[in-house]
């Protein structure tokens, strides 16, 4: 399968940000309203259980991109070692659901900026969000490696100043009295106000927060030297996410009462975080907090918007989608790939003008189960893959998973269990009976396809 036309411009820097700004996005700034309010202050354990299967995912995929450095990833790896159903179905999924991911970003942007224009439509923030991202997914790819680079070390600054700050408030560093460990265990229920059940059904939409980790995969079709920069990149990412997560969350527990930053009613209205910032009092901090989490959405919009555009140039490349797919500028960018994967950004501009309330959950709730689906395949492409190796190829990995089986059969079956679990959580419930009908149409898409005469 040739991807040949782009072009390997990404340093290894560029791929730890991108794969940074790909994950850390509105799961955790936006998101965590809602598995606060399931699981209160226990969602710190939450965030560890998602952390574990994520290193699980981290270590699965860098395996294979060393091996197979190619921008269909995981597509072009369940091709080879599972079936090429399996192949045409992870990516026309990954596709679709990064699309619809997309839509929810810039629906994130919207609900942000309300904070300080309440009056102001919803869809006017949408439309804009949606156009400086397509000017900045047309760049070469090294453009927009650098842009999406300090789009995702804000994040990252923004990140470690809250837990910083945050850090000197329950200390009482400075002229604040110290708030202390009083929000994790005095609250409401104390530390698990909805029992262990609260926190595993949190895990639903805490999962979602670490998807984003593929990402690395992905970039090795343009990363340079993918041998020695994929896994460079995957541990470092993957380590700085686990530390931003659980430290952040910690923090913002510990600032605030949970009943207050994961709301009472049904609707979400704003980041967890910025209302912390209010709550506590600081001049200022809330709004500057606002800013930074408006920055995380566009550049996760920005990472996805790439990935999916990479997703549908495998596919062509692969005589699964339009041959058109695959047409390549003079700069290297898929143009074409990257106006079909900006259509997300069209549905949430109508969704902004027709359902502005419920238009967040609406997109983001629909690529839960396509998200898991994929998660899981890739883990049984991972058990395929890993029995193909000689001895001699597997001596030469620069990067190998511990006890490999045990720890792909633990994601396997937490990744299933927690697509069972999404039918008792609200909002959620119709995830998986909403991606079915789709795994039945693009399964008669590739078997009519197939049949065809096959042209790349």
């Amino acid at each position: 399968m040739s991807e040949d036309g782009l072009q390997r411009r990404l340093t290894p820097r560029q791929l730890t940000m991108i794969a940074i700004g790909s994950a850390i996005g509105v799961g955790l700034f936006l998101g965590s309203t809602v598995t606060i309010r399931l699981a209160g202050p226990g969602v710190i354990i939450t965030y560890v259980v998602g952390a574990l299967i994520a290193l699980v995912m981290a270590y699965a995929l860098a395996e294979m991109a060393v091996v197979h450095p190619q921008a269909g990833s995981f597509g072009v790896y369940a091709e080879r070692y599972l079936s090429p159903w399996f192949g045409f179905v992870v990516r026309a999924t990954y596709g679709f659901i990064q699309i619809v991911a997309i839509g929810a970003e810039v629906t994130a942007v919207a609900i942000y900026f309300a904070f300080w224009f309440p009056a102001a439509p919803q869809w006017l923030w949408v439309a804009g969000a949606s156009i400086v991202l397509i000017a900045i997914n047309t760049a070469r790819v090294s453009r927009f490696g650098e842009v999406e680079y300090w789009f995702a070390l804000v994040k990252v600054v923004a990140i470690l100043a809250f837990i910083v700050v945050g850090l000197l408030l329950v200390a009482g560093i400075g002229p604040w009295p110290a708030i202390g460990f009083r929000n994790l265990t005095g609250g409401p229920g104390g530390f698990l106000p909805n029992g262990w059940t609260g926190v595993w059904l949190a895990l639903t939409l805490v999962i979602t927060s670490y998807m984003g980790v593929e990402v690395v995969a992905v970039t090795a079709g343009e990363a340079e030297n993918p041998e020695s920069s994929i896994p460079r990149a995957m541990r470092t990412m993957v380590l700085r996410l686990i530390i931003f997560y659980i430290m952040a969350i910690t923090v913002m527990l510990m600032m605030t009462p949970w009943n207050r930053i994961g709301e009472g009613g049904g609707g979400i209205t704003g980041s967890p975080f910025v209302r912390a910032f209010a709550t506590v009092g600081i001049p200022y901090a809330a709004g500057v907090m606002n800013l930074v989490v408006i920055s995380a959405a566009l550049s996760s919009a920005n990472s996805n918007l790439y990935l999916t555009t990479r997703m549908l140039f495998s596919l062509s490349r692969s005589g699964y989608a339009p041959v058109w797919l695959s047409s390549v500028s003079d700069t290297g960018v898929p143009l074409r790939a990257v106006a079909v994967a900006s259509a997300g950004m069209g549905v949430a501009i109508l969704l902004a003008v027709y359902a502005p309330g419920r238009a967040f959950l609406a997109l983001y709730g629909t690529a839960v189960a396509g998200m898991l689906f994929i998660w899981i395949v890739i883990l049984f492409t991972y058990l395929r893959f890993r029995e193909a190796l000689t001895p001699a190829e597997l001596a030469r990995l620069p990067i190998r998973m511990p006890a490999h089986r045990t720890a792909a059969t633990f994601g396997i079956i937490s990744l299933m269990a927690i697509t069972a679990t999404t039918f008792f959580v609200d909002g959620l419930q119709w995830t998986v009976v909403s991606f079915l009908p789709f795994l039945l149409v693009i399964s008669i898409v590739y078997y009519t396809r197939t049949r065809r005469p096959h042209r790349v």
